[in-house]
């Protein structure tokens, strides 16, 4: 019997590649026999995060912003120029925005939210979805958060853009139900990042830092996630074990919005 989980020889395509979570899901993809193409607006970055990755993968680099369509048309043509076809699609470049309450965020500021998280997820699923329809099949993973299932204080205009990928991922899901290509997204909760980081320094600005069991204290887990764990989430939403999910968001919270 065939190995499910193995994604040997399919193309990934993975945007935001160099971010903790992007760089541990390219990591991932390719131990699993995946061709990489990593994406992301940072040169130096995007070489680092497919620096270590295993001998024998196939890796190609893409520098390219996510809410540009002449860019997100190109990185999908040399994903194609390179391997032939896009078989799985990690729609994950996202940026956190101003940290700051409603009424002092700026309309600037509100739009480029936006433009990477909406907009580039909606550009890239536009420009992939035609490859995928050629071949009858694929996957793509589009990353939300536990922010687009629940409002949060201060972080408003990143809760509504994942609210928003929400919906882009369920009715794409429905707009591919006559073919063999599944659209899910993942919502990573508290995960240890940068990201993270800068959400939590934003709601205390010249405060000390909040101690990590003050963050916990409300995961049932106790304790913050790691990106490889919501790399397996996308593995296996890339792999022929999810041949039967499309439309779903899974969480990967430590149990945070059972609580």
């Amino acid at each position: 019997m065939p190995d499910r989980i193995r994604l040997d020889g399919r193309v990934a395509v993975v945007t935001g590649a160099a971010g903790v979570i992007g760089t541990a899901t390219v990591r991932l993809l390719a131990e699993r026999g995946a061709r990489i193409v990593a994406v992301d607006r940072k040169p130096q970055d995007l070489q680092a995060a497919i620096r270590d990755l295993p001998a024998s993968a196939e890796a190609l680099a893409v520098t390219a912003d996510v809410s540009h369509e002449e860019e997100v048309a190109e990185y999908v043509r040399a994903a194609v120029d390179r391997f032939g076809t896009i078989d799985v699609f990690y729609n994950n470049a996202g940026v956190e925005g101003d940290i700051r309450p409603i009424t002092e965020y700026s309309l600037e500021a509100f739009r480029r939210v936006l433009d990477v998280n909406v907009v580039g997820v909606f550009l890239g699923m536009k420009h992939v979805l035609p490859v995928m329809f050629k071949n009858n099949k694929g996957s793509i993973i589009n990353t939300a958060s536990i922010a687009g299932l629940v409002g949060s204080p201060h972080i408003a205009v990143y809760s509504a853009s994942k609210h928003a990928v929400i919906g882009l991922t369920k009715s794409a899901a429905w707009e591919c139900t006559a073919t063999g290509v599944r659209v899910n997204c993942v919502c990573p909760g508290l995960i240890d990042s940068r990201m993270l980081s800068a959400i939590i320094d934003g709601r205390n600005p010249g405060n000390a830092p909040t101690p990590n069991e003050k963050i916990v204290e409300r995961i049932p887990a106790r304790r913050l996630g790691q990106a490889s764990e919501v790399a397996s989430i996308v593995a296996f939403l890339a792999s022929d074990e999810a041949s039967y999910v499309s439309g779903s968001a899974y969480t990967v919270d430590g149990g945070r919005t059972a609580a």
